[in-house]
């Protein structure tokens, strides 16, 4: 790995924890204007301060993230499909990674369907992503995205976080679950988990902390953030939880709800 790759890397993981806390803005790229996320401008103006990274679409890092931002930039650069499509799995790359280096984006994102029916197709997004990111030392970020048949257990997310590893994937977003240990130690790459959709502000801290405590490098977190009845709090409180160790209780404490 050459030092513009660690480079970039180390502003998205902190070196000093060794953690990170994501915010996911990107849900729009196929549910539309999603509650909490309908002008995101100002809620993203609000929650930048207190994030590691963005995690987003080109389309809003252009329209609603101003160029003064020192935020590191995770890009999605998948998609082609919406919740109302035939199958969300049949998934393209959607931005080249010259317009990557154009937005200075320390990071890019895609998604990967392991089981699904166009497994084959997303994986080979990966590879060819990879290939091509490695070229300019842009680390590449793999989501293993489930559908509803999929199980978030510890056998299948071992088998989908391997795998994006294997084919070259820098950092695997995934789902914390029962046996997480298990998903964090045969993935030889840092490993974050996504919130998922919105629970109550208790569960979602005590999923951050059990994630952490079990192995994870950091969260992903969008909706359960974004859509809480205290956004910035929520913010801060996972951070203290991801990068000072706090309870989930002392942390929950906190907020203004």
């Amino acid at each position: 790995m050459d030092w513009g790759m660690k480079n970039r890397i180390s502003r998205i993981i902190k070196p000093e924890t060794g953690r990170t806390v994501m915010l996911a803005v990107d849900h729009g790229y196929f549910l539309g204007p999603t509650t909490g996320l309908e002008e995101p401008t100002k809620i993203i103006a609000d929650l930048v301060p207190h994030a590691d990274s963005l995690m987003l679409t080109r389309g809003i890092l252009r329209t609603s993230v101003i160029p003064e931002s020192n935020v590191p930039i995770v890009l999605r650069v998948s998609g082609g499909n919406s919740i109302i499509g035939d199958d969300l799995s049949n998934e393209t790359i959607t931005v080249s990674v010259e317009d990557a280096i154009r937005l200075n984006v320390s990071a890019v994102a895609l998604s990967i369907y392991v089981g699904s029916k166009y497994e084959h197709q997303t994986l080979k997004n990966l590879a060819t992503l990879v290939s091509e990111c490695e070229r300019y030392g842009i680390p590449v970020l793999a989501v293993t995205a489930v559908g509803k048949e999929m199980a978030r257990d510890a056998k299948y997310l071992s088998l989908a976080c391997r795998i994006a590893a294997e084919l070259g994937a820098h950092i695997v977003k995934t789902y914390y679950c029962e046996d997480f240990e298990k998903v964090v130690k045969t993935c030889p790459v840092p490993v974050v988990i996504a919130g998922g959709k919105k629970i109550s502000e208790k569960d979602a801290l005590e999923l951050a902390y059990n994630a952490i405590k079990h192995g994870a490098a950091g969260v992903d977190m969008g909706r359960n953030i974004f859509q809480s009845k205290d956004p910035v709090g929520m913010i801060k409180a996972v951070r203290s939880i991801v990068h000072e160790n706090v309870s989930a209780d002392k942390a929950y404490k906190t907020l203004k709800i």
